[in-house]
């Protein structure tokens, strides 16, 4: 192995490891009392508060009512005095601004008596309303530098939470953030205003199926989230990791994810008490964490909770990164979370499994055993269907950054044509609606397996497609294009976006045919289904997404396919997007113009970013190394001499093109964008393909970064 200082003690130091806090059972308590231990509940609320006030506060979260101000105070007392009983000294207010993280300001509860002393405060005002200062978060041009005022405001729907750390715990307070303008500065305000349109219009559609559901409409969301877990000291070897978050130089290793030995395979050791660790967090902050296992590539495993609302689901996952990295260092493991950390294997993806309905009626999505009869589902699934083929250059630009070009359109996820995958049985009924109205579906069936100890399965009427972006699977639809280190709060924004606007024209159609007469629903509903099936049904595609023949097959639907960032962020600020999202109050012309701007700047500073690293680590860790071995071999006549010395002289061309490449600049941001993407990251690719070659040639004990052999496979 390796003799290179850093390498050889980062090995040592593995083969040598205890954790910090060695794996074992939860101590004492069943998992019953462990989940939501550390939530303010609405259990614990029941239990805190009094009756009028609780009554009220259910009826906002459950039905969307207005928020009643007044109760405040009585909340805000009841959270202070659980959350002290659980050893909160501090609370927070905990947002999401536009930098893709997670924002928070710790108070402390304690305020002097002016008696010498100090008693504990928190009053209604301070749990409804914060002030951080918004200057120094992203706001596109909204504000100047100088504008410093911004509020948080507490979001009632998402339940506050208890963050324990080794020193004590901390009031966790979910919040939007806004402006003093009262313009949205986050993810979270945007999708609290789509889901309240989502609702409004699904109720239009339900009413005329004679329902009106007491509870909200509203989204839910399963995430499934994949994430990388390597060995820290490697990971501190390595300035790509830390600094970038992926590996922007290493050669292929002997063996990589070929043999498709990793998938499900069993969990090492070390990394499943790590798991087990973080999941009694995250039980404990009631998240519904139901998975886990090695997912394709080496080191690379996925953690999926069970359907939530949402908003909730959204802050949830937040949670869930903020645990994983947390965790993993007290078992000497840095988590991964970049969409592309090691390049010729898989990277990570975060499925956001999608629905629409509530506890009183399930999700609207399911098609029931006889689909082609359910006019119900056959609405809400054709509103799908027109969303996506209307919108789907939206739905693109949500999942569109530096990190997940790297991974779109490769063998581990959708390519960045979005399409949609509904399966033989639903496609065979759409198109029989299509040419004139269902008549069948296609049933389940039985699987004999003819081993008479093995039960019979039931069957599907159709496969899975893990290719296209937007897929059915069962009663939801699979958005596949998401990357592992985004909220999914922009991609659920669209969504409903887009099935707001889709259920408002159906809604808007089916009324005009029925005039209020029941009796004509049916008619009605097949003449709106078959019109929309003959505009739309371009964007369903049951075949392999992966394939060239697609691809164009995919123009001549046209459907757009773009391909990079730059690419996909200008339909943000089309006249279509803008009259979508502000026809709803979802966001206004400024705030979706000031998000492309930021979203644009961001993609710029990482290429950028990387680029510079790219050209301090040639320089000064890669050729240096490849300069000693050259010296090492002169005069050996060995035949690798040449090889070596024309390599390191190509090292330094191919880097010197990159720094001409860099130098360029472009007064307008998004042609900055694309230069970045047509002409620098190519150059950075460049540089990396000569110092690839060059770790093949340089003798082992002199290469000075830790290789993906030994990053991927040392546990």
């Amino acid at each position: 192995m390796s003799g290179s200082q850093a390498r050889v003690k980062a090995i040592a130091a593995i083969t040598k490891y205890k954790a910090e806090k060695p794996g074992k059972p939860v101590e004492g308590l069943k998992l019953e009392k462990l989940y939501g231990a550390n939530v303010f509940s609405e259990s614990v609320m029941q239990e805190r508060l009094p009756k009028a006030i609780f009554k009220s506060l259910k009826k906002t979260i459950k039905t969307g009512a207005k928020l009643d101000p007044t109760v405040a105070d009585a909340v805000a007392t009841a959270m202070k005095d659980w959350a002290i009983s659980k050893g909160a000294t501090h609370y927070t207010h905990v947002f999401y601004p536009l930098t893709g993280l997670t924002a928070e300001k710790h108070d402390s509860f304690l305020v002097p008596d002016g008696k010498g002393g100090a008693m504990a405060e928190f009053e209604g005002k301070q749990l409804i309303q914060g002030e951080p200062d918004a200057s120094s978060f992203p706001s596109g041009g909204l504000r100047s530098t100088f504008e410093a005022r911004g509020y948080t405001a507490w979001d009632v729907t998402s339940p506050a939470y208890i963050m324990e750390s080794p020193n004590g715990t901390t009031l966790c307070i979910p919040t939007a953030f806004l402006s003093w303008t009262g313009e949205a500065l986050d993810k979270k305000t945007p999708l609290l205003r789509s889901l309240q349109a989502l609702d409004k219009q699904a109720r239009r559609v339900l009413k005329l199926f004679g329902k009106e559901p007491k509870d909200r409409v509203t989204c839910f969301a399963g995430i499934e989230q994949e994430y990388f877990l390597i060995d820290r000291n490697f990971f501190f070897a390595r300035p790509d990791l830390f600094i970038a978050g992926r590996s922007l130089f290493g050669c292929k290793p002997p063996k990589g994810q070929e043999f498709e030995d990793q998938y499900f395979g069993a969990i090492p050791r070390r990394v499943l008490n790590c798991m087990m660790e973080v999941e009694e967090d995250l039980y404990k902050m009631g998240i519904p964490v139901k998975t886990r296992h090695n997912e394709v590539a080496p080191s690379q495993y996925e953690i999926a909770p069970l359907f939530e609302e949402g908003n909730m689901a959204t802050d949830h996952n937040h949670l869930v990164m903020h645990t994983l990295r947390r965790v993993a260092k007290r078992y000497g493991l840095a988590c991964l979370l970049h969409e592309k950390p090691f390049a010729g294997i898989n990277g990570s993806g975060k499925h956001l499994n999608y629905s629409i309905g509530n506890s009183e009626l399930g999700s609207l999505f399911d098609p029931g055993d006889t689909p082609h009869e359910n006019m119900q589902f056959l609405v809400f699934c054709a509103a799908a269907i027109r969303a996506v083929h209307k919108y789907g250059a939206v739905l693109r630009s949500t999942v569109a950054s530096a990190s997940n070009d790297h991974r779109l359109g490769a063998n581990e996820a959708p390519p960045a044509i979005m399409s949609m995958y509904l399966g033989e049985m639903l496609t065979d009924v759409f198109t029989q609606i299509k040419n004139g109205g269902a008549k069948s579906s296609k049933a389940k069936s039985v699987m004999n397996i003819g081993v008479d100890t093995l039960p019979p399965l039931p069957m599907d009427p159709g496969d899975r497609n893990r290719t296209s972006p937007f897929a059915f699977t069962g009663n939801r639809f699979e958005f596949r294009a998401v990357g592992s280190s985004m909220s999914v709060a922009g991609p659920q924004v669209a969504l409903n976006a887009m099935m707001t606007e889709s259920l408002d024209f159906i809604a808007t159609e089916l009324e005009k045919k029925t005039g209020g007469d029941m009796k004509k629903l049916s008619k009605a509903v097949q003449e709106v289904l078959q019109e929309i099936m003959q505009k739309h049904d371009a964007i369903i595609f049951n075949g392999d997404g992966y394939s060239e023949a697609w691809h164009k097959e995919a123009e001549k639907r046209g459907l757009p396919n773009l391909r990079c960032t730059p690419e996909a962020l200008p339909a943000l600020t089309t006249p279509e997007t803008l009259d979508l999202f502000t026809k709803y109050g979802i966001f206004s012309e400024r705030e979706l113009r000031s998000r492309q701007d930021i979203y644009v700047e961001y993609y710029c500073r990482t290429v950028m970013s990387e680029a510079n690293l790219v050209v301090k680590m040639a320089k000064t860790t890669i050729y240096p190394a490849a300069l000693q071995y050259q010296k090492d071999l002169a005069g050996t006549g060995s035949a690798l001499e040449k090889p070596v010395k024309d390599k390191a002289a190509a090292l330094l061309d191919a880097v010197a093109r990159l720094e001409k490449a860099m130098a360029m600049h472009l007064p307008d941001i998004l042609e900055e964008a694309k230069h970045l993407c047509g002409v620098v990251l190519p150059a950075m690719n460049d540089v990396r393909a000569v110092a690839d070659d060059l770790e093949g040639l340089v003798a082992d004990d002199l290469w000075p970064l830790p290789s993906y052999m030994e990053m991927l496979f040392i546990k």
